[in-house]
């Protein structure tokens, strides 16, 4: 990978004195040590990303990166860009050091992770196109969307965090189902799914931790995909079922349905 790559100086003429230039040595080396002993440790004495690259080689007042270093400053650097935070590098690099990870597997299956579930994306959208994205136009359309959050008025255009929410709650307003209750209805499914998501993430973790036989968990991830939200339609379309049908049974739904006309023998 060519010469060694110079990244640090001569200190300059700002030390006082070859002693001073000595005692801030020991200090810097002291200082890198300890750092590099707490990533191998997997502690966070430190949240820079120097801590976790290999021992730099020094001349006098000048200390050099091979290519070793370099290296492994722009793997650092890659796994930065991923959203990865620095105890997290820190145990990945520990780990791969170790020789118990394997990097390419590793950034397979990162890769699979990053795969939109959803494919629901905020959008940008002036007036008209919020009508035309909601597929209705009557006065006080936008207002309703925005106090419901459905979508957010940023001067002459809109924020709309879900199109796909927002073109349901307009689908079930015309359904007559105002778009409040709508809101509702989808916070009361994202309450549970949330924590169905984090369960379901959790089970995935253990069965990896404690599984006897090695798994290509990219490639059983991307199988699992669409099964999973095929079992989630089934499994509340089934509970859908129960409850409606408990709702006609316990007489309740008396209760609920509004009267079509006059009573009956009534004029």
């Amino acid at each position: 990978m060519g010469a060694p790559v110079l990244v640090a100086v001569v200190e300059g003429e700002a030390m006082a004195s070859a002693e001073d230039a000595r005692t801030a040595t020991r200090r810097s080396r002291s200082t890198s040590s300890r750092a590099r002993r707490a990533c191998r440790a997997g502690r966070s004495a430190s949240t820079s990303p120097r801590a976790c690259s290999p021992a730099r080689s020094s001349g006098g007042r000048v200390a050099y990166y091979g290519p070793s270093h370099k290296e492994r400053l722009e793997l650092i650097g890659s796994l930065q860009d991923r959203g990865l935070r620095i105890e997290a590098i820190r145990d990945l690099v520990v780990r791969i050091d170790k020789g118990e990870l394997d990097l390419a597997a590793w950034l397979g299956l990162d890769a699979q992770l990053q795969v939109p579930w959803a494919e629901d994306r905020p959008v940008t959208v002036t007036e008209d196109e919020l009508y035309e994205l909601s597929g209705r136009r009557r006065a006080g359309l936008v207002a309703t969307l925005v106090r419901g959050k459905l979508a957010e008025r940023r001067g002459n255009v809109f924020f709309v965090p879900s199109p796909t929410l927002l073109r349901i709650a307009s689908r079930l307003e015309g359904a007559g189902v105002d778009v409040e209750a709508a809101v509702k209805a989808g916070d009361v499914l994202k309450k549970h799914l949330d924590r169905a998501a984090k369960d379901l993430v959790e089970l995935i973790e253990k069965q990896a931790a404690t599984e006897q036989v090695e798994t290509d968990w990219g490639h059983a991830l991307e199988e699992a995909r669409p099964l999973v939200m095929d079992v989630i339609r089934l499994f509340f379309g089934q509970a859908m079922e129960r409850e409606l049908r408990t709702l006609v049974e316990s007489g309740r739904l008396a209760k609920v349905a509004k009267k079509r006309g006059p009573p009956p023998g009534g004029g």
